[in-house]
């Protein structure tokens, strides 16, 4: 099977084999080496990740993907969360940094790092009228048991994927100026989401290398995910699917803020002590990149 040849994936490859190579060469040859993939809602994240899967397949790479998306909080915990913090809008639905359990996803990523066979979790956002909800353990796929080869790239996807929290003052600054959607929400509300966000450093840590789809102006993505509800309506013939245009707005207001905070986190880095490790795409509105940056 060979991935599609676009601008993204032509890109990442020769950066993610050459990573491989020198990973390989460390004192650390059985362990895969981790990709996190962050890119804002429509921009093609994970049609690229599977992409660059096909691609390293291609070429003898057994690679694995997930997102972050299947490690949101199980259904009764996401309420029981929404209902500890009722005046909070970022926490009464899934999305946001604190609605995801980070301590699965630092298991399933310590296990993998040790080539031991893991049980990768499925979350099914359809279940509970759309709320969503982990599925059983028993239909999480598996990978590295036993008949099957061992898992060597780790693609790690999702819009919060490599987000690292602000200091307080720097918090509060970036709340008091101008801003599409933060004055939408009290300071402490946001103060909340930044500090459950301190426990996402565990997952970034497992990291080895870093690919930022960017974009050259963070509003496309109410575009592209306008594009993605009209793409549902068409694939099931229904012109009542998806959501309205006003609801759309709605559903992106609501990840946006963290999208003000901390994409110009990424922008500087991910790796502090490790440069050469990221890669930024940034793409215009059609989503051709546009410029490439190696951090």
């Amino acid at each position: 099977m060979s991935a599609p040849q676009d601008d993204k994936v032509l890109l990442c490859v020769p950066f993610i084999t050459r990573l491989l190579q020198a990973h390989h060469r460390a004192a650390c040859p059985g362990r895969p080496l981790f990709i996190g993939l962050n890119g804002m809602q429509g921009v093609g994240k994970t049609t690229l990740a599977a992409a660059l899967a096909a691609a390293l397949q291609d070429r003898g790479i057994h690679t694995l993907v997930f997102s972050i998306d299947d490690f949101y909080l199980p259904h009764d915990e996401q309420v029981r969360l929404a209902a500890g913090h009722a005046g909070n809008a970022l926490v009464q639905h899934r999305g946001e940094p604190g609605t995801h359990d980070v301590a699965l996803a630092q298991s399933v990523l310590a296990s993998l790092a040790d080539n031991t066979p893991t049980r990768i979790p499925r979350y099914d956002k359809a279940l509970f009228s759309g709320q969503g909800d982990l599925l059983p353990a028993s239909q999480w796929i598996r990978v590295n048991h036993p008949g099957q080869p061992p898992v060597r790239v780790v693609i790690f996807e999702g819009w919060c994927v490599g987000f690292r929290a602000l200091e307080a003052a720097e918090l509060r600054e970036r709340w008091a100026r101008p801003s599409r959607t933060l004055r939408n929400h009290r300071l402490q509300h946001l103060q909340f989401v930044n500090e459950q966000l301190r426990s996402y450093d565990a997952l970034t840590d497992f990291l080895d290398a870093f690919v930022h789809i960017d974009s050259e102006d963070a509003v496309y993505v109410y575009a592209w995910r306008q594009e993605q509800e009209d793409s549902l309506r068409a694939t099931r013939g229904d012109s009542t699917a998806g959501m309205t245009p006003e609801q759309v707005v709605a559903f992106v207001d609501a990840y946006y803020p963290a999208y003000e905070l901390y994409t110009d986190g990424l922008r500087r880095g991910v790796f502090r002590d490790r440069p050469g490790r990221q890669l930024r795409l940034v793409v215009d509105r059609d989503r051709k990149v546009k410029e490439i940056v190696q951090i």
